[in-house]
């Protein structure tokens, strides 16, 4: 569990949120560098969150290593080697060769909050996957769907604290690091066209369906990824 606690860097605000302190792992790595928060500080900030929010799209694997000496960055706190999927060498500088869909990972992330910050209500804000704009027939996007909330539940049959699932996104927008050349939408939505016409890919018929039966008429199609969508 040590590594897992090393990555709590990354929710480094959860801590001192859920119970008014950094994590001892943060302290430790971090040392002279890292604030410390007054009595009166502490007891205002504990507690002072309803609930957990997640945006996940896909997982990154790590592995340990020592703690350079001298000037370190953040990411040299973090104290990990990174790699985007199992079989991708170990490196210090997270740049992975492919983004593979791991839905198990949200499923322990998911699992890893519930234990970690006492069983706050947690929601999955965005869940999600890209693909080229002209894309109508996006039958990726429906496996990754059908996979990943099927690792939610089994997250929610485990204990996790899951109050919500969103889907990312309804429609096609402005990505921040691919502009309009990737989209996320259920709905493709026509750039080139000043009116902005919309038209349903396969993943928004699916996932009509999917809702308006409650995840039982799509039951067989998530049972072929290994997981249950019938409650």
């Amino acid at each position: 569990m040590e590594l897992t606690n090393q990555l709590v860097l990354l929710c480094r605000t959860l801590g001192p949120l859920v119970f008014g302190d950094y994590p001892q792992v943060m302290k430790t790595n971090v040392g002279s560098r890292l604030p410390s928060f007054t009595k009166s500080q502490s007891e205002f900030v504990k507690g002072a969150i309803d609930f957990i929010g997640i945006n996940h799209y896909y997982s990154v694997y790590v592995n340990d290593r020592p703690l350079k000496e001298g000037v370190r960055d953040y990411a040299a706190d973090m104290s990990v080697y990174q790699r985007g999927s199992r079989t991708d060498p170990a490196t210090s500088e997270y740049a992975p060769t492919a983004y593979p869909d791991d839905p198990e990972g949200l499923q322990f992330v998911l699992q890893y909050l519930t234990e970690a910050y006492g069983g706050l209500p947690i929601y999955v804000q965005e869940n999600g996957k890209a693909s080229a704009n002209d894309i109508l027939d996006d039958t990726d996007r429906v496996e990754y769907l059908k996979s990943y909330i099927g690792s939610t539940l089994d997250a929610l049959r485990n204990g996790a604290n899951v109050k919500g699932y969103f889907v990312w996104n309804f429609l096609d927008i402005f990505e921040f690091l691919a502009g309009y050349k990737l989209g996320f939408g259920m709905y493709r939505v026509d750039f080139d066209d000043e009116a902005r016409p919309r038209e349903a890919r396969l993943s928004a018929r699916w996932y009509s369906r999917f809702l308006k039966n409650n995840g039982i008429s799509a039951q067989s199609e998530v049972d072929d990824t290994g997981h249950h969508a019938q409650q």
